[in-house]
């Protein structure tokens, strides 16, 4: 469930916040380093994400952007004491996943009809498996969002509770065993900069496929 502060929903806040986070491009000639930053980064978040699709699909660029920065401040923001992770719920993350993925079917299904039903069948199928390999290819085309989804929710619920777990092993041993909690002190940090990393690949994963799936219907 998501928590509450003075009644207000966490899971609000969190939605809102990272919008403000970022500087406004300015109108000067020279930016300072963080504006020279953030757009050195979506430069090359564009290049590595569009290269291998056509210009069909770079109208694209804007919405992967965008949801890129997005899900990376929600994930690392979630790793700060007291505040709440949005993307560890599945609603959420459907929410993001199935409207894109329907975007690149209806796309698909209207540009490129023949191209887009092609891919349910494998060229050279016998016959007799031809209904058989249709329903399986049907089934994974669905199962895509749901993939997305649950592979966010549960690289980052599986980190939140490595932490918790490992934190809360350090508060009972430091006054018994001290020589160990700093053991498990030293663990609990190295699996910090862990979930930092997941948290950044994870939501980089989640644009990439959807690149993925954006190639195949353009």
């Amino acid at each position: 469930m998501s928590p509450t502060l003075f009644g207000i929903p966490l899971v609000a806040l969190a939605l809102t916040l990272p919008w403000i986070l970022y500087p406004q491009p300015s109108t000067r000639w020279l930016n300072n380093r963080l504006l020279t930053l953030q757009s050195w980064f979506i430069g090359r978040f564009i290049t590595q994400i569009f290269q291998p699709i056509n210009k069909a699909g770079h109208k694209w660029a804007v919405l992967f952007t965008s949801l890129m920065v997005f899900l990376i401040t929600l994930n690392l923001l979630g790793l700060l004491p007291y505040t709440f992770t949005p993307t560890t719920q599945l609603s959420l993350n459907m929410a993001f996943a199935v409207p894109l993925w329907l975007a690149t079917v209806i796309l698909g299904m209207r540009n490129q009809p023949t191209h887009t039903l092609g891919h349910l069948l494998p060229e050279g199928t016998p016959t007799l498996l031809i209904p058989v390999l249709v329903i399986i290819e049907t089934m994974s085309h669905l199962m895509r969002p749901l993939a997305l989804g649950v592979r966010l929710m549960a690289n980052l619920t599986a980190g939140h509770l490595l932490i918790q777990l490992i934190a809360t092993a350090t508060i009972v041993l430091l006054p018994l065993m001290p020589a160990v909690a700093i053991l498990t002190m030293t663990l609990l940090f190295l699996l910090t900069l862990l979930e930092v990393a997941v948290a950044v690949i994870q939501a980089y994963v989640f644009v990439l496929l959807l690149s993925l799936y954006l190639q195949e219907i353009v």
